[in-house]
């Protein structure tokens, strides 16, 4: 195959599933505590090197164009949203780094049942525990013991994450963070699940929780729009590379290929 082909046809690829990793920020532009992915890439090594082929001939100065590009895994932003106020007592929003601690008992959990989000909107269970209002998983104190308020009164939330009700401290919101945020992945409905070995290292920080607040995706509306359209800009031009590389070959085998 015609190595220019091969190398737009790598651009095609990448372009698209750069498209669609925008669009779906887009997407969630009204998602609550919503953190964008950041689609990458890298450069595909030459095939010799690649399937480690190192006997065969080749030519060293097409190997430095390398071989076209793949998509690398995708990083997420972990960038401040917008505080966007609530006033409901048990919606709550953490300012600054941080998140909020809950845990998945659930058959689909695996062997790692803590989950980190900031999706904080939080309300009360039919058992009297404080949950994830979208997931219904409950809400982990600094004990790491679900949270259940002692009465249905009021309940004030300090900076610090404390609750209190009729004056009485009950519980602390747990507020916690990992070294290396590469160890947690993307769960769905908001929530980060930490790897096996990533478990070991959350710790407790002193977020500063704001009550009656929730934390905006941190997707910048007009920035994503115009990612979007630069993947889509990218894709049309490497198909029209391909089309110019096709009628390259049409007209070669037109041309040399005839009989004498």
């Amino acid at each position: 195959m015609n190595y220019g082909l091969q190398i737009s046809a790598s651009g095609v690829l990448t372009s698209m599933y750069r498209q669609d990793v925008l669009s779906n920020n887009l997407a969630n532009m009204s998602t609550v505590g919503y953190k964008p992915d950041i689609p990458t890439t890298m450069q595909r090594d030459p095939a010799r090197i690649e399937d480690d082929l190192g006997f065969m001939p080749s030519n060293s100065m097409i190997e430095r164009l390398g071989a076209g590009v793949l998509s690398a895994p995708n990083r997420v932003s972990y960038a401040q949203g917008a505080l966007e106020t609530t006033d409901r007592p048990l919606d709550l929003a953490i300012e600054g780094d941080g998140f909020f601690v809950v845990r998945n008992d659930g058959p689909g959990a695996g062997g790692v049942q803590v989950r980190l989000t900031r999706d904080g909107r939080f309300s009360l269970d039919s058992s009297g525990q404080i949950v994830m209002t979208t997931t219904g998983l409950p809400l982990m104190d600094t004990r790491n013991q679900p949270i259940t308020p002692p009465s249905a009164g009021p309940i004030g939330v300090a900076v610090d994450g404390t609750m209190m009700q009729d004056g009485e401290i009950f519980a602390q919101v747990q507020v916690a963070d990992v070294p290396d945020r590469s160890v947690l992945k993307k769960e769905g409905a908001g929530l980060f699940a930490p790897s096996a070995a990533g478990v070991s290292s959350i710790f407790t920080i002193q977020g500063r929780v704001r009550q009656g607040s929730v934390e905006g995706a941190a997707v910048n509306e007009i920035d994503a729009m115009m990612q979007v359209t630069s993947a889509s800009r990218a894709a049309q031009t490497n198909i029209g590379m391909i089309t110019y590389h096709d009628r390259l070959m049409e007209r070669a085998i037109n041309t040399f290929g005839r009989s004498a």
